[in-house]
């Protein structure tokens, strides 16, 4: 169903904005794929019926929505919806109904009962313990030296820069400023630059890779990339995510391997953990580099919610 197309701004701008949120608060990336298109489907519903307000959506709505679903026929194979799908569309609209909330509204009435023990999906931030164990973990990380520094020089600007995947990967070596304790994010998301600090100790680990790991990958002369691959090429996302998942195999940690970590969640995990140090809001926003307080805000929500689960 994620081929409908919605007509109303309103909700399409519903739809990216809870996608966003999702992925802020640290979700899988299924949950932040497949919820977001659920809460589609869930417009689109109400579009077919001229409801092109959200305040206009009763419990009778929902209730309606959920019996349609429950009779609709499964695109993908015969027979109707699955009862672990069903509830899917359940968290959908209740995770939207909280995201309204986190946005100064009432929210919506979502009175269903789960077709089965509910698979709400667990926020996976490292805590800032599995984070040193992720750093430690790049002694064994390879069987080569140049390799480690490389991986320990990866997590610094992930977690300790808080960098974006396509931002590290479009790093250059001049942009490392090691003189005013800076690094030079050219790549930001929709184009914005910033400048993101380091220490003492990020910038031995950066420096460690840069003079001595760097000049033994092939023709890394030949190119400006920061992290140059084996083949003497800028390393791309896909490499990134590889190297992570080796590091993660490498801590012999059952918890944390099952958190399934991507490398945005090294970026949600060092913003929670600013915020747990009192740094003000509006510094992280820069650190992150965010266009609008809002959404370094939903930090403030997960910070919440870890508290609650007592990770």
């Amino acid at each position: 169903m994620k081929k409908l197309k919605l007509q109303n701004e309103v909700f399409k701008m519903f739809v990216a904005n809870y996608k966003e949120w999702l992925d802020i608060l640290g979700y899988a990336e299924s949950t932040v794929y497949y919820l977001p298109n659920h809460l589609k489907e869930f417009f689109h519903y109400l579009e077919q019926y001229n409801i092109n307000n959200i305040n206009d959506i009763t419990t009778k709505t929902v209730k309606d929505y959920y019996s349609y679903l429950q009779q609709r026929v499964n695109e993908r194979r015969s027979g109707a919806l699955s009862k672990s799908y069903l509830n899917k569309h359940q968290q959908a609209l209740k995770k939207f109904s909280e995201y309204l909330k986190n946005h100064n509204h009432k929210g919506i009435n979502i009175h269903l009962k789960s077709e089965k023990q509910p698979t709400e999906e667990k926020l996976n931030i490292l805590t800032q313990s599995e984070i040193k164990q992720l750093f430690r973990a790049t002694e064994f990380s390879h069987s080569e030296n140049r390799f480690k520094l490389r991986d320990k020089a990866i997590l610094t600007v992930l977690y300790s820069c808080g960098l974006r995947r396509n931002e590290a990967v479009h790093l250059d070596l001049s942009d490392i400023y090691f003189d005013k304790e800076r690094v030079f994010v050219r790549k930001g998301k929709n184009y914005k630059e910033r400048f993101v600090p380091i220490n003492r100790k990020n910038a031995e680990i950066l420096e460690d890779y840069i003079y001595e790991a760097r000049p033994e990958f092939y023709n890394a002369k030949a190119t400006e990339a920061l992290f140059v691959s084996q083949q003497g090429k800028r390393m791309q996302g896909m490499s990134f995510a590889n190297r992570l998942k080796a590091i993660v195999q490498a801590t012999n940690n059952k918890t944390i391997a099952e958190k399934e970590i991507t490398l945005h969640i090294l970026r949600h995990s060092i913003a929670t953990h600013l915020l747990q140090q009192n740094v003000p809001l509006e510094s992280i926003k820069t650190f992150l580099g965010h266009s609008s307080l809002e959404s370094t805000q939903i930090y403030t929500h997960l910070l919440k919610t870890i508290e609650n689960d007592g990770i």
